[in-house]
């Protein structure tokens, strides 16, 4: 048998293998490459939440557990948000622990999408969220936004882009690869059009602690979006847990139940021993979280003023760890830009167009590396600018 294209469902095909992930497969095979391209901390899991996980093992907690996740853990969820943002579920029927947000978007759009539906999706934004659409037989609308606007999503644009088909209106703020925070303001209005057209919203809020300076605005805490709120989070960047693979959905009983559905015969439960991390980081993590918001803020602050100094404009990120400098100047493309640097001056830096339209002539830099090695990459791109 030599064609196999006959055996691939053509929605699977249509969808490109991940730039980002084979950009960094040169960037791992080179030596003495700065990388500030993967979006993960640098901070290794605070002790006492790894501690948790070695006592769980250590009292043979190695089995499943509930489908939908530990009762203590799914608790702890609820009064953590109840806590932060004043938005109450019940752990019995509107909490579901997954294994990481990603498996959370697979089980949300296969649930959510019939084959056709749209989903409206800001640009840019992270990679996966549209595959997993696609995967699910659904049609990602994009929605493009701009520098001029901090790359926020504006309510008319959204309003614009809904048609007969549209299913959902997909946001996913602290922002990926922006490091844009969506403003109250603009979530209200966002809002409004969610319930002018009965849409339900899809919040990915995976970085919802990495905020400097400003508010976190938990989606289904709005006015009237309890309930028409599909509430997506995790512990991998707020905890730096990324290895850990434990994310959550809350959601209104009846969407959750179908949620659920897809978790069940997907996996048993999410891992025993993460979830038991997990539990204690909503129990003791605080203080490790706000030192690594400092120490992020304190790195952000250097890279923002660097570039812009450089002549690389960048705006202001309020969230997340990234920054996502035009190279519009340089007269390079964002992809010819982080290709040369990575092959003239060992640094990794993600093309803004993996992330989608409005990227194409930028970068997404990722501060969360030691401010040492930021500070030599800055260095090597200061060098790189100075020769081109």
């Amino acid at each position: 048998m030599t064609n196999y294209d006959g055996f691939i469902a053509e929605r699977i095909r249509r969808v490109p293998v991940s730039g980002l992930h084979s950009f960094f497969g040169i960037a791992a095979t080179m030596p003495d490459v700065i990388s500030l391209g993967v979006g993960e901390p640098d901070f290794p899991t605070p002790a006492p939440i790894a501690k948790a996980a070695f006592d769980a093992i250590s009292g043979r907690a190695v089995g499943y557990t509930a489908n939908a996740g530990l009762l203590e853990l799914r608790q702890a969820i609820a009064e953590h948000l109840e806590k932060l943002y004043g938005v109450t579920y019940d752990p019995d029927t509107e909490v579901l622990v997954t294994v990481g947000v990603s498996e959370g978007f697979k089980c949300v759009f296969t649930a959510v999408c019939e084959e056709g539906d749209e989903i409206i999706v800001p640009h840019p934004c992270f990679v996966a969220y549209e595959p997993e659409i696609v995967f699910a037989g659904g049609v990602p609308v994009p929605v493009v936004t701009r520098p001029e606007d901090a790359f926020e999503p504006l309510a008319e644009d959204i309003g614009a882009a809904v048609t007969e088909r549209t299913k959902a209106i997909f946001v996913g703020f602290p922002n990926n690869p922006t490091g844009t925070v969506l403003t109250r303001e603009n979530a209200l209005e966002i809002a409004r059009v969610a319930e002018k057209h009965d849409l339900i919203v899809i919040s990915d809020e995976i970085y919802d602690r990495l905020v400097y300076g400003t508010e976190h605005v938990c989606f289904p805490a709005l006015p009237g979006m309890r309930d028409r709120t599909v509430l997506m989070g995790g512990f991998s960047k707020d905890y730096a847990m990324t290895g850990w693979r434990v994310g959550y959905i809350c959601a209104n009983a009846e969407l959750l139940k179908a949620f659920s559905k897809v978790h069940q015969y997907a996996v048993m439960s999410a891992p025993t021993i993460s979830q038991y991390a997990a539990l204690a980081a909503l129990e003791i993590g605080e203080p490790f979280v706000l030192e690594m918001i400092g120490e992020y803020d304190r790195r952000r602050t250097m890279v923002v003023s660097s570039l812009n100094e450089m002549g690389l404009e960048c705006f202001e990120p309020k969230g997340a760890f990234y920054a996502f400098p035009s190279v519009a100047s340089t007269g390079l493309s964002g992809d010819e830009f982080a290709n040369r640097l990575l092959f003239e001056e060992q640094v990794a830096v993600v093309p803004g167009c993996s992330f989608g339209s409005g990227g194409e002539e930028h970068v997404r830099i990722a501060y969360c590396k030691s401010y040492e090695e930021i500070e030599t990459a800055l260095e090597r791109i200061r060098s790189f600018l100075n020769r081109i």
